[in-house]
């Protein structure tokens, strides 16, 4: 791709609290998944892979920290070359609205006209897949002349919809015929759910933008590109691997997802590698005693018990007789001698004390915040 043709946006101002406590001080961007990457990764990845050198991304305020740490100087995703920027806007919610909300518009203008591109790329923080925006872009291209806008979306049942999200209808012509929200779809119902993956010709939102300043009217990226969608819209189908993570049974589905093959594969192999930070650490151990089924493990991981379909991050410690199934397991747990741990999922740098049980569901898998240190049984799941 011509250099400086797309630029990039990512979006993350929304909270979902049905992903709490995973998400209190993290945004959903920064989500751990599949043992060594983050949710961030599979956007900057795809950003990367069609050669896009500039990228804008903004975060609540109080969210900040874990994606300072987690992109560094962004090299992973080839951001830090000499032709290669990204900026983070950071977002807050009342200062905002004392300034009118002039430091959010006045931020992203700023950006999209010094980008000098001709074209950009949204992405939403919820939405995991491995798109290809070379091949996007070309299906806009070959709608230009008809429409600005492009928009991605997905088949998808009514429990993977969020109340909020955007659901598209379509005549028997293909085109965008009208718009609901996820709470007006049925159970049991299939819908269109818009990915709010966008691609559209800069000139056109700066516009859309600046009129909204103008009128004093609040508005974020996502909600001005959702509005201009209409009967012209080139709509493309997204057939590949997609989850929408804005709760917890989602989030949990999704790493679970990267225990089965096709999905695996689906995801990490759809022609376009995924970068994450490196982390240079010695291969994970296992002890004679150790017995691992249908698993995998991060860098750096000690087991002695036993770990059966389960996603474990970094470092991690699964001391002798315990035994984890079917739940996720941050880096730098310890999972103390003779503990029991069943569909849950244990946060970051958590201590799991010895003989400790806690179980969950597949429905409603038990949550450990970050940093916990667990000394009694935890069950649940009903």
């Amino acid at each position: 791709m011509k250099t400086n043709r797309m630029c990039a946006f990512l979006g993350n101002l929304h909270n979902y609290t049905g992903l709490a406590p995973l998400t209190n001080y993290r945004p959903v961007a920064t989500l751990p998944f599949d043992s060594k990457y983050r949710l961030i990764d599979f956007n900057l990845s795809s950003i990367a892979n069609a050669n896009i050198h500039s990228v804008f991304m903004v975060f609540n305020y109080d969210e900040s920290r874990s994606v300072f740490d987690h992109l560094g100087g962004g090299t992973e995703w080839n951001l830090d070359g000499i032709n290669n920027r990204f900026f983070i806007h950071l977002f807050e919610q009342e200062a905002e609205k004392l300034k009118d909300h002039n430091g959010y518009y006045n931020a992203v203008i700023d950006y999209l006209e010094k980008a000098n591109s001709k074209y950009m790329v949204y992405f939403s923080s919820k939405i995991l897949c491995n798109i290809d925006l070379k091949a996007l872009l070309n299906i806009h291209l070959l709608h230009e002349d008809k429409s600005d806008l492009t928009v991605v979306y997905k088949k998808m049942p009514k429990q993977s919809i969020y109340d909020t999200d955007l659901v598209l209808n379509f005549g028997e012509d293909g085109k965008v015929i009208g718009k609901t929200s996820g709470s007006q779809i049925k159970e049991g119902e299939t819908a269109n759910l818009c990915s709010d993956i966008y691609i559209v010709k800069v000139e056109r939102l700066l516009a859309a933008l600046r009129e909204s300043q103008n009128k004093g009217v609040w508005t974020h990226v996502e909600a001005c590109l959702r509005n201009m969608i209409d009967e012209n819209t080139t709509a493309y189908e997204y057939t590949g691997y997609l989850s929408n993570i804005f709760d917890i049974q989602r989030y949990y589905q999704a790493n679970m997802d990267m225990l089965q093959p096709a999905k695996f594969n689906s995801l990490m192999y759809a022609n376009q590698k995924i970068y994450t930070k490196v982390h240079n650490e010695f291969p994970t151990y296992y002890t004679e005693a150790a017995t691992v089924k249908n698993s995998q493990c991060g860098t750096g991981c000690v087991i002695d018990g036993a770990v059966n379909n389960s996603l474990l991050g970094r470092n991690v410690s699964v001391n002798q007789e315990a035994h984890v199934e079917y739940s996720l397991i941050h880096s730098s747990t310890t999972v103390g001698q003779g503990a029991q741990i069943a569909y849950a999922i244990i946060d970051k740098g958590c201590t799991i004390a010895k003989n400790v049980k806690i179980q969950g569901s597949p429905e409603k898998p038990i949550v450990v915040a970050k940093g916990s240190y667990i000394t009694e049984d935890i069950i649940g799941g009903k």
